[in-house]
């Protein structure tokens, strides 16, 4: 790829050296990292050779977007909308173009600033914990190119027993086709502390393929909450690749939800890890495709302290030629007694075109654990349909009805209402507009 040393330079103009350092390190290990296939197990329903061609796309870097002083309509849109927020960021093709947050929060000792700010204001923050522990490159080809090629994103870190109540937000806007953006999240939570972090990523719909790629990193500390949510409704033509990668440690609880709606490829690759004794995680995701779309989820938890416990729980819908793949694994490491553990898959298929596969698995190394997964695939329940076209609806309001009802009860188990709101009508408009 061409673009290494002028991409590296631009990118390590003005950093401090262990950074560059580890984007060189991270640009290694991606050119010895072959580009998955399907006869990988992890990829084999989802062929990138036929999705993206990553030496053609364009990687935007600091200076190539040029806003002339205005955001996009979509983004003031956005920017219009009430909101309840601690804080809220705005970024346009990977650069940080608003960002603030509450005075009172700042004065704790709160932090929520754009990654590209902190390598400078909490540069050993950062060399601490920016893709070494929890999402290092080794860990696969597009989390190795995220973490060379990154050119902003958010830094939120919370101290200790300090509890935020409204959730930080980010909207991530994509303007350019045939590009590529990487991103990245580092969220820190210590001791006692309780924080919640909503990201949406958005765009208009594109004539070919463009790339974003984001990486998450959350650290929970003993006995801190943490909720990460991420509403994805990319235009078509974008492939979405996300890895995620979330630390718990002792008694403390780090929950997810992904929301998968829009982009033509959608990949999620969710790894929690439950280090401590008494961490739970509860790990949600929705899905609605339609047209041809393809959500592709690759989830694990991982068990590595004694009584830890988590709950998966995905479910989607899936019309006319789209199709979903779920992978999922339930790891028990030696010595990880009093493991509690679920993992369910659900989806719906409205089409006779549409198409889910399912492969929940366990791998367990202790002999005192509760576990347990599962997955189903089914039509549109014709009896509920049948009752609700009696009751007077059109055939298009009883299945709008039947799809919100079989995703509902994931948003149930969130406890951010507003968060909660605001998924539900974007459900309600996608079903409105499948319609």
């Amino acid at each position: 790829m061409s673009l290494e040393s002028a991409v590296l330079k631009k990118l390590g103009q003005g950093a401090p050296e262990w950074l560059c350092r580890r984007r060189e390190h991270a640009w290694n290990v991606y050119k010895n990292t072959p580009l998955p296939t399907t006869q990988s197990e992890e990829w084999r329903y989802t062929d990138l050779s036929q999705i993206v061609d990553l030496e053609s796309l364009k990687f935007l870097l600091p200076g190539d977007v040029d806003l002339n002083g205005s955001l996009p309509e979509i983004l003031e849109g956005v920017l219009n909308e009430n909101r309840t927020a601690s804080g809220s960021s705005f970024l346009v093709d990977g650069l940080t173009t608003n960002i603030d947050s509450e005075a009172s929060l700042s004065a704790q000792g709160v932090i929520f600033t754009s990654l590209r700010s902190a390598v400078e204001d909490y540069s050993d923050l950062l060399e601490e914990h920016l893709a070494v522990e929890a999402l290092p490159p080794e860990k696969g080809k597009f989390e190795a190119l995220n973490a060379a090629f990154w050119t902003d994103g958010v830094l939120l870190y919370v101290p200790r027993g300090v509890n935020i109540k409204l959730p930080f937000r980010t909207v991530n806007y994509l303007s350019h086709a045939g590009s590529a953006v990487c991103t990245r999240t580092l969220i820190i939570a210590e001791a006692g502390s309780q924080v919640s972090y909503v990201e949406e990523i958005i765009s208009e719909d594109f004539d070919e393929i463009t790339l974003a790629s984001s990486s998450l990193e959350v650290i929970a500390k003993e006995g801190a909450q943490v909720q990460f949510v991420s509403i994805q409704q990319s235009g078509h033509g974008v492939f979405c690749q996300s890895a995620q990668r979330t630390l718990a440690h002792r008694d403390s609880i780090l929950n997810t939800l992904n929301v998968g709606l829009g982009g033509s490829v959608s990949r999620v690759d969710l790894n929690s890890q439950l280090l401590g004794s008494g961490a739970k995680s509860d790990m949600l995701g929705i899905y609605f495709g339609d047209q041809n779309q393809c959500f592709d989820h690759n989830t694990s938890q991982d068990h590595v302290a004694s009584n830890s416990g988590s709950d998966l729980l995905y479910k989607g819908a899936l019309d006319g030629s789209s199709r979903a793949a779920f992978r999922g694994i339930i790891r028990v490491h030696p010595g990880a007694q009093g493991t509690d553990a679920y993992q369910t898959n659900r989806n719906l298929l409205l089409s006779d075109n549409a198409r889910a596969d399912s492969l929940p698995n366990l791998e367990i190394e202790a002999d005192d654990v509760k576990c347990s997964h599962g997955a189903t695939i089914g039509q549109l329940d014709k009896e509920a349909l049948f009752y609700l076209l009696s009751r007077g609806l059109s055939r298009q309001q009883a299945e709008r009805l039947v799809v919100l009802g079989f995703l509902g009860d994931v948003m149930s188990r969130l406890p951010l209402g507003d968060v909660v709101d605001e998924v539900t009508q974007a459900i309600e408009q996608k079903l409105l507009t499948h319609a």
